[in-house]
């Protein structure tokens, strides 16, 4: 028994009902082990039988005890629960483009995604994304959560929230196998983002990590591509396209 339990202990002693003492005897090895001793003590503090009061207190009297700390732990566990995860399913290659026809480019300088119109013979330009979906916890109608990353990089559109401002980012995962499984409760749900089709392969894609904020363009060519608001004067409707 280390210092810690060993102080504990003693503390417990000292206020355990006359006749009655206190011993650890190993160390507990779970938090559930601590949650037990906890509860069962402030049994013994609080309790009003005359038993309690007397030497004759025997090892049977411990079991109401036992029994009732053991089923306050267990209640409150499996109200818990573990938290609810997005379970990847599947992933499918695709191009996107704004309302405005303006295809996504990479700027490798600044490592930002632009909305630009671009000319014939420059179609080697556009990214081509690998859409990632997901099976959500607790579904929400109309929406399927995906994750997007640039084909042939470890780039993934993620969305962060520095101040009460969130912002859209390309963030490299090194191990893509992080994504296979993300915790609702988890700062992974920031490469996460609720596509909802509105029509036909026409959708908007809003950030998990920050509701109601949407991956937009901007009304000018050639501009970062940024989450917004609904309010806020910029497209927020893509045509995404399988690719075969």
């Amino acid at each position: 028994m280390d210092f810690k339990m060993s102080y504990v202990a003693e503390e417990w002693s000292l206020k355990m009902p006359k006749g009655l003492d206190l011993e650890v005897l190993h160390h507990p090895v779970t938090m559930k082990s601590v949650a037990h001793l906890i509860i069962a003590v402030n049994r013994l503090m609080t309790s009003t039988s005359g038993s309690v009061l007397s030497t004759d207190f025997q090892d049977e009297n411990l079991l109401p005890i036992r029994v009732k700390s053991f089923l306050e732990v267990f209640n409150h566990e499996s109200r818990t629960g573990p938290p609810p995860q997005f379970t990847s399913r599947g992933e499918i290659e695709c191009t996107v483009t704004d309302s405005q026809k303006r295809s996504l480019v990479l700027v490798q300088s600044s490592m930002e995604l632009h909305a630009v119109m671009l000319q014939g013979g420059s179609d080697d330009r556009k990214v081509h994304l690998n859409m990632s979906t997901y099976a959500h916890p607790t579904p929400i109608a109309e929406t399927r959560p995906v994750a997007l990353g640039i084909k042939g990089t470890n780039l993934y559109l993620s969305c962060h929230e520095d101040d009460d401002n969130p912002s859209l980012h390309l963030e490299e995962v090194t191990d893509k196998n992080s994504l296979t499984r993300i915790s609702a409760e988890s700062d992974m749900v920031r490469f996460l983002f609720y596509k909802r089709d509105t029509g036909r392969s026409i959708s908007t894609l809003m950030s998990v990590r920050c509701p109601d904020w949407y991956i937009s363009t901007a009304q000018d060519d050639d501009q970062v591509v940024e989450v917004c608001q609904e309010t806020a004067p910029r497209y927020r409707s893509f045509n995404i396209q399988r690719q075969s």
